[in-house]
Protein backbone atom coordinates (compact mmCIF):
# COMPACT_ATOMS: atom_id res chain seq x y z
CA UNK A 1 0.00 0.00 0.00
CA UNK A 2 1.38 3.40 -0.96
CA UNK A 3 1.74 6.17 1.62
CA UNK A 4 1.18 3.59 4.37
CA UNK A 5 -2.50 3.25 3.43
CA UNK A 6 -4.37 -0.03 3.28
CA UNK A 7 -6.61 -0.33 0.23
CA UNK A 8 -9.48 -2.81 -0.20
CA UNK A 9 -10.01 -3.98 -3.80
CA UNK A 10 -12.86 -2.10 -5.43
CA UNK A 11 -15.94 -3.52 -7.14
CA UNK A 12 -19.44 -2.45 -8.09
CA UNK A 13 -22.00 -2.22 -5.28
CA UNK A 14 -25.76 -1.67 -5.07
CA UNK A 15 -25.99 -3.30 -8.47
CA UNK A 16 -28.38 -5.73 -10.25
CA UNK A 17 -27.51 -9.42 -10.60
CA UNK A 18 -27.15 -11.13 -13.97
CA UNK A 19 -27.81 -14.70 -15.10
CA UNK A 20 -26.21 -15.55 -18.43
CA UNK A 21 -28.77 -18.26 -19.20
CA UNK A 22 -31.54 -15.64 -19.41
CA UNK A 23 -33.77 -17.69 -17.13
CA UNK A 24 -35.73 -14.69 -15.89
CA UNK A 25 -36.33 -13.01 -19.25
CA UNK A 26 -39.97 -14.27 -19.36
CA UNK A 27 -40.49 -12.67 -15.94
CA UNK A 28 -39.11 -9.25 -16.92
CA UNK A 29 -41.06 -6.53 -15.13
CA UNK A 30 -42.47 -8.79 -12.40
CA UNK A 31 -41.89 -7.42 -8.90
CA UNK A 32 -42.85 -8.63 -5.43
CA UNK A 33 -41.84 -8.24 -1.78
CA UNK A 34 -39.10 -10.68 -0.80
CA UNK A 35 -36.14 -11.26 1.47
CA UNK A 36 -32.77 -11.44 -0.28
CA UNK A 37 -30.00 -13.19 1.66
CA UNK A 38 -26.25 -13.71 1.20
CA UNK A 39 -23.35 -14.28 3.56
CA UNK A 40 -25.43 -13.94 6.71
CA UNK A 41 -27.09 -10.65 5.73
CA UNK A 42 -30.70 -10.16 4.61
CA UNK A 43 -32.87 -7.36 3.25
CA UNK A 44 -36.66 -7.31 3.19
CA UNK A 45 -37.69 -5.16 0.25
CA UNK A 46 -38.95 -5.60 -3.31
CA UNK A 47 -37.20 -7.65 -5.96
CA UNK A 48 -37.64 -7.04 -9.68
CA UNK A 49 -37.05 -9.63 -12.38
CA UNK A 50 -35.36 -8.28 -15.51
CA UNK A 51 -34.34 -9.62 -18.90
CA UNK A 52 -30.81 -10.06 -17.58
CA UNK A 53 -31.49 -11.13 -13.99
CA UNK A 54 -32.58 -9.57 -10.71
CA UNK A 55 -32.91 -5.97 -9.63
CA UNK A 56 -35.08 -4.02 -7.19
CA UNK A 57 -34.14 -2.63 -3.76
CA UNK A 58 -33.61 -5.99 -2.02
CA UNK A 59 -31.33 -7.24 -4.82
CA UNK A 60 -29.31 -4.02 -4.94
CA UNK A 61 -28.87 -3.96 -1.17
CA UNK A 62 -27.70 -7.56 -0.87
CA UNK A 63 -25.30 -7.18 -3.80
CA UNK A 64 -22.98 -5.22 -1.51
CA UNK A 65 -22.62 -8.34 0.67
CA UNK A 66 -22.46 -10.85 -2.17
CA UNK A 67 -19.19 -11.82 -3.84
CA UNK A 68 -18.60 -13.60 -7.12
CA UNK A 69 -19.21 -17.34 -6.76
CA UNK A 70 -21.50 -16.95 -3.76
CA UNK A 71 -25.05 -18.27 -3.66
CA UNK A 72 -28.01 -15.93 -3.32
CA UNK A 73 -31.14 -16.98 -1.45
CA UNK A 74 -34.63 -15.52 -1.88
CA UNK A 75 -37.55 -15.83 0.51
CA UNK A 76 -40.71 -15.20 -1.51
CA UNK A 77 -42.84 -15.33 1.64
CA UNK A 78 -40.96 -13.02 4.02
CA UNK A 79 -44.02 -12.61 6.26
CA UNK A 80 -44.26 -16.39 6.68
CA UNK A 81 -48.01 -16.51 6.07
CA UNK A 82 -48.26 -18.51 2.84
CA UNK A 83 -48.53 -22.01 4.34
CA UNK A 84 -51.41 -21.14 6.62
CA UNK A 85 -53.14 -19.22 3.81
CA UNK A 86 -52.98 -22.23 1.49
CA UNK A 87 -54.27 -24.54 4.22
CA UNK A 88 -57.18 -22.18 4.84
CA UNK A 89 -57.94 -21.97 1.11
CA UNK A 90 -57.85 -25.78 0.92
CA UNK A 91 -60.62 -26.00 3.49
CA UNK A 92 -62.73 -23.39 1.73
CA UNK A 93 -62.18 -24.55 -1.84
CA UNK A 94 -60.15 -27.71 -2.13
CA UNK A 95 -61.28 -28.35 -5.71
CA UNK A 96 -59.44 -25.31 -7.01
CA UNK A 97 -56.10 -25.74 -8.72
CA UNK A 98 -53.08 -25.16 -6.55
CA UNK A 99 -51.56 -22.80 -9.12
CA UNK A 100 -54.76 -20.74 -9.20
CA UNK A 101 -54.71 -20.31 -5.45
CA UNK A 102 -50.96 -19.74 -5.35
CA UNK A 103 -51.44 -16.89 -7.83
CA UNK A 104 -53.48 -15.10 -5.20
CA UNK A 105 -50.26 -14.61 -3.25
CA UNK A 106 -47.55 -14.52 -5.93
CA UNK A 107 -47.52 -12.93 -9.42
CA UNK A 108 -49.12 -15.27 -11.96
CA UNK A 109 -46.11 -15.18 -14.28
CA UNK A 110 -43.87 -16.19 -11.40
CA UNK A 111 -46.17 -19.10 -10.57
CA UNK A 112 -45.96 -20.19 -14.23
CA UNK A 113 -42.17 -20.05 -14.01
CA UNK A 114 -42.14 -22.07 -10.79
CA UNK A 115 -44.50 -24.64 -12.31
CA UNK A 116 -41.96 -25.26 -15.04
CA UNK A 117 -39.35 -26.02 -12.38
CA UNK A 118 -41.38 -28.38 -10.19
CA UNK A 119 -44.66 -30.29 -10.07
CA UNK A 120 -47.47 -27.95 -9.01
CA UNK A 121 -50.28 -29.98 -10.57
CA UNK A 122 -53.49 -30.97 -8.87
CA UNK A 123 -56.14 -29.38 -6.75
CA UNK A 124 -55.50 -28.02 -3.29
CA UNK A 125 -57.34 -31.02 -1.85
CA UNK A 126 -54.65 -33.26 -3.36
CA UNK A 127 -51.93 -31.47 -1.41
CA UNK A 128 -51.26 -32.73 2.10
CA UNK A 129 -49.88 -30.54 4.86
CA UNK A 130 -46.47 -32.12 4.30
CA UNK A 131 -46.47 -31.29 0.56
CA UNK A 132 -47.62 -27.74 1.21
CA UNK A 133 -44.93 -27.40 3.84
CA UNK A 134 -42.31 -28.61 1.37
CA UNK A 135 -43.53 -26.17 -1.26
CA UNK A 136 -43.49 -23.17 1.05
CA UNK A 137 -40.09 -24.18 2.41
CA UNK A 138 -38.75 -24.15 -1.14
CA UNK A 139 -40.28 -20.75 -1.81
CA UNK A 140 -38.75 -19.40 1.38
CA UNK A 141 -35.30 -20.72 0.54
CA UNK A 142 -34.95 -20.38 -3.22
CA UNK A 143 -31.22 -20.70 -3.81
CA UNK A 144 -29.76 -19.10 -6.92
CA UNK A 145 -26.26 -18.80 -8.37
CA UNK A 146 -25.89 -15.45 -10.16
CA UNK A 147 -23.43 -15.31 -13.02
CA UNK A 148 -22.32 -11.89 -11.84
CA UNK A 149 -23.61 -8.33 -11.69
CA UNK A 150 -24.25 -5.54 -14.16
CA UNK A 151 -20.99 -3.97 -12.98
CA UNK A 152 -20.18 -0.28 -12.91
CA UNK A 153 -22.51 0.35 -15.85
CA UNK A 154 -25.52 0.44 -13.54
CA UNK A 155 -23.95 0.34 -10.05
CA UNK A 156 -25.06 2.91 -7.51
CA UNK A 157 -21.73 2.95 -5.67
CA UNK A 158 -18.18 1.58 -5.55
CA UNK A 159 -17.28 -0.87 -2.79
CA UNK A 160 -13.78 -0.93 -1.32
CA UNK A 161 -11.15 1.78 -1.48
CA UNK A 162 -8.81 3.45 1.02
CA UNK A 163 -9.15 2.10 4.56
CA UNK A 164 -10.51 4.69 6.98
CA UNK A 165 -7.95 3.60 9.57
CA UNK A 166 -5.26 5.55 7.72
CA UNK A 167 -7.28 8.76 7.44
CA UNK A 168 -8.21 11.53 9.82
CA UNK A 169 -11.91 11.33 10.62
CA UNK A 170 -12.00 15.13 10.89
CA UNK A 171 -10.24 16.11 7.70
CA UNK A 172 -9.96 12.94 5.57
CA UNK A 173 -6.21 13.62 5.37
CA UNK A 174 -3.83 10.67 5.11
CA UNK A 175 -2.10 10.20 8.46
CA UNK A 176 1.26 9.35 6.88
CA UNK A 177 1.15 11.84 4.03
CA UNK A 178 0.19 15.41 4.98
CA UNK A 179 -1.63 17.21 2.19
CA UNK A 180 -3.12 14.04 0.69
CA UNK A 181 -6.88 13.67 1.10
CA UNK A 182 -9.39 10.97 0.13
CA UNK A 183 -13.16 11.50 -0.03
CA UNK A 184 -16.37 9.86 -1.21
CA UNK A 185 -16.16 6.57 -3.06
CA UNK A 186 -12.34 6.61 -2.98
CA UNK A 187 -12.70 5.61 0.68
CA UNK A 188 -13.84 2.17 1.85
CA UNK A 189 -17.22 3.43 3.09
CA UNK A 190 -20.47 2.16 1.58
CA UNK A 191 -24.00 2.99 2.68
CA UNK A 192 -27.39 1.47 1.96
CA UNK A 193 -29.85 2.82 -0.57
CA UNK A 194 -31.61 5.98 0.47
CA UNK A 195 -29.13 8.81 -0.05
CA UNK A 196 -26.52 7.64 2.45
CA UNK A 197 -23.77 7.45 -0.16
CA UNK A 198 -24.56 10.95 -1.41
CA UNK A 199 -24.43 12.23 2.15
CA UNK A 200 -21.07 10.55 2.73
CA UNK A 201 -19.65 12.07 -0.45
CA UNK A 202 -20.87 15.55 0.47
CA UNK A 203 -19.81 15.32 4.12
CA UNK A 204 -16.35 13.88 3.48
CA UNK A 205 -15.80 16.41 0.70
CA UNK A 206 -16.79 19.28 2.97
CA UNK A 207 -14.54 18.01 5.77
CA UNK A 208 -11.56 17.86 3.41
CA UNK A 209 -12.35 21.27 1.86
CA UNK A 210 -12.53 22.95 5.25
CA UNK A 211 -9.25 21.37 6.33
CA UNK A 212 -7.53 22.44 3.10
CA UNK A 213 -8.91 25.97 3.41
CA UNK A 214 -7.78 26.18 7.00
CA UNK A 215 -4.32 24.90 6.11
CA UNK A 216 -4.06 27.36 3.21
CA UNK A 217 -5.04 30.20 5.53
CA UNK A 218 -2.26 29.30 7.90
CA UNK A 219 0.32 29.28 5.08
CA UNK A 220 -0.70 32.73 3.86
CA UNK A 221 -0.92 34.28 7.32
Amino acid sequence: ARFGLAVTPTRAGLVPFTFTDGRFAPLSGVALPARAMANGTAFDEAILFTHRGLSGPASLQISSYWEEGDALSLDLDPAGTLLEALRTQRQAGGRRNLTTELSRHLPARLVDHLEAQRDLSGNLADWSDARLQGLTDDLRGWTLQPSGTEGYRTAEVTLGGVDTGGLSSRSMEAANCPGLYFIGEAVDVTGWLGGYNFQWAWSSGMAAARAIAQQSGRKTA
